[in-house]
């Protein structure tokens, strides 16, 4: 069978991290995703990390399988190009300002029924960015350690990569609506809103506006149940989490404090049936269980927690990730090992999503910058060669040569 998105064609005007991910996520499901960018790469083109020779990880990770077009962005003649292959794709993602002849209203003349995602960072259009909207949705005072006053940013750009996948939502949605309705529509998605729809989600606007409470930073510890850190004998570190009552009999068994456990439920005269008080006791269990964490190795911890069906893991950096996790090697057939033009051998993601009968999950390179340019003018826009190569001695469009 073939990927469930196969015949889907997107074009997608993007930079950093929202659209990219959503385009990648339907190029991983089989969409065909045509990726345009201004000649020498947007402003993303040369994010950290880099390689020793200045390829950007950053731009290889998030276009995994797309084609790439590249125009002069500030020609009329390249502008119609681009405008005329969105009208053609019938689909449009992009976070680039949706004004002038990237509008709805504009590119809607080439095809009454367009779809078209349009990713801005606040409601009204106002810019805002991953770490601007994380910053005034209350987590990063909820996150660190209670005596540290200071907010606690996220390292992973959550909100960026949520609008993504919201975005590639928003697109199958309005493509399913044009299949049955015969109707095109604009869907606009903003960042702060992905954020701020979580957050009532999850109950903490709710917590805020009603119980007039200010969530606490508790440092590793897993808010109103049991999960706390623990470090190893022989220096490493992990998480253990206990929310069903299997989970819990488990860590107890595995620690050997049951009886422990018993006379302090007695002694508090609380009930630990009740994840909320094993929240509220966490401090006062911690104590019992951290002496069995401290005098056994990481290797004696797993043996121990695994054999009493313990919910855990491990502690590691980027590096003890690809050193030490079977989980991240083609072990898992999430990965491939493939070679990116530019970069070298590597392993590299497919989409996390398993249809039965599917092989494989859309593990795919990045395209060179400009590397479809010259094979999305003639087969999608059905130029000549004479046509194309006049377009690139003037300096309309660029290939990857």
């Amino acid at each position: 069978m073939s990927l469930p998105l196969e015949g889907l064609t997107v074009v997608e005007g993007s930079a950093f991290v929202a659209a990219p991910s959503g385009g990648m996520t339907l190029a991983q499901l089989g969409a065909d995703v045509i990726r345009f960018d201004r000649i020498g790469g947007g402003i993303d083109h040369r994010r950290w990390p880099l390689t020793p020779d200045g390829a950007s990880l950053y731009w290889n990770g998030l276009n995994k399988g797309k084609r790439s077009l590249v125009v002069d962005l500030g020609d009329p003649e390249a502008q119609d190009l681009v405008a005329e292959l969105v009208g053609r794709a019938g689909n449009f993602l992009t976070n680039f300002p949706a004004v002038g002849w990237l509008s709805y209203e504009a590119l809607r003349r080439r095809r009454d029924d367009l779809v078209m995602v349009a990713i801005t960072g606040n409601h009204d259009g106002t810019t805002a960015v991953d770490y601007t909207v994380n910053c005034a949705v209350g987590y990063p005072s909820a996150t660190g350690h209670g005596d540290d006053p200071r907010p606690v940013n996220n390292v992973v750009p959550a909100w960026d990569l949520m609008c993504g996948q919201m975005a590639a939502v928003g697109l199958l949605a309005a493509d399913r609506r044009r299949i049955l309705e015969g109707v095109g529509d604009l869907v606009t998605l903003a960042l702060a809103d992905v954020a701020l729809a979580t957050v009532s989600m999850l109950g903490s606007l709710a917590e805020a506006q009603l119980l007039g409470t200010q969530r606490e930073a508790i440092g590793n510890d897993l808010y109103g149940a049991y999960g706390s850190d623990f470090p190893t004998g022989d220096g490493r570190r992990v998480m253990v989490v206990a929310i069903s009552p299997k989970q819990w009999r488990g860590l107890q068994a595995a620690t050997g404090t049951t009886d422990a456990v018993e006379a302090l439920a007695d002694e508090l005269d609380i009930d630990f049936a009740d994840e909320g008080e094993r929240y509220l006791a966490r401090d006062r269990l911690g104590g019992l269980f951290e002496p069995w964490f401290a005098a056994r190795t990481l290797d004696e911890v797993a043996s121990g927690l695994d054999a009493e069906g313990v919910c855990w893991g491990l502690y590691q950096t980027f590096l003890e990730l690809v050193d030490e996790d079977p989980r991240c090697s083609t072990a898992n057939p999430l990965f491939k090992d493939l070679d990116q033009p530019g970069v070298g051998r590597h392993l590299v993601s497919g989409s996390p999503l398993t249809f039965a009968g599917v092989e494989g999950r859309g593990a795919a390179t990045a395209p060179r910058l400009g590397q479809h340019t010259e094979q999305v003018l003639a087969d999608d826009l059905g130029l000549g060669e004479s046509e194309i190569g006049s377009l690139v001695d003037r300096g309309v469009v660029a290939t990857a040569d």
